[in-house]
């Protein structure tokens, strides 16, 4: 099999081909991903790895890779099938606390058998941009991100009783990155 070397423009191609169809999303994704590339020079991570991993987060909701239903298993699948670095296919696979869904779906333990976890810095990191930044590309904090998501899928929903069930850890997670974020800016000073 071919590997496809991993490189931010290459995620920004792919991302751009599965997901600028779908219209709002995009804007969503774009946001993601320039919100991953100032984490990434404020913390000292991988830019080519979290920037990359932001840009194809939400690839798995192009109707193209659509397998099982939920978009970062698709997503991950399909950047597995690519022979994308196993690093990137991992985020984009767990991004925001996704092994909560996989629970809610009946898909433990294999999800995490298939992806296993990140590593926590590059996976908060990633929740942060993805939670910070609302589905038209605006800036919102994590909260109102969250209560967003539960108003647009509504009561019972999976992606609801995922959020419900998340909270805690994405909070938890977007606070950790804002703390480093914060220590970046002080010692910068």
């Amino acid at each position: 099999m071919t590997k496809q070397q991993l490189s931010v423009e290459w995620a920004r191609g792919e991302a751009h081909r599965l997901v600028e169809p779908l219209g709002r999303r995009w804007r969503h994704v774009q946001a993601v991903a320039r919100c991953a590339a100032q984490v990434a020079a404020a913390t000292g991570l991988d830019r080519t790895l979290l920037v990359s991993a932001a840009w194809l987060h939400d690839i798995g909701y192009s109707p193209d890779l659509d397998e099982t239903g939920f978009h970062p298993v698709d997503g991950g699948r399909h950047l597995r099938r690519l022979g994308v670095d196993e690093r990137a296919v991992n985020l984009v696979a767990h991004h925001s606390c996704a092994r909560f869904e996989a629970a809610l779906r009946g898909m433990e333990p294999g999800f995490s058998a298939e992806f296993p976890s990140p590593p926590a810095e590059y996976a908060d990191a990633l929740c942060f941009s993805d939670m910070t930044n609302g589905p038209g590309g605006d800036r919102v904090d994590a909260q109102s991100r969250l209560d967003e998501i539960r108003a647009r899928y509504g009561p019972g929903h999976f992606v609801t009783r995922f959020v419900d069930a998340a909270e805690g850890e994405i909070l938890t997670s977007v606070q950790r990155v804002s703390v480093r974020l914060s220590g970046s800016q002080a010692s910068a000073q």
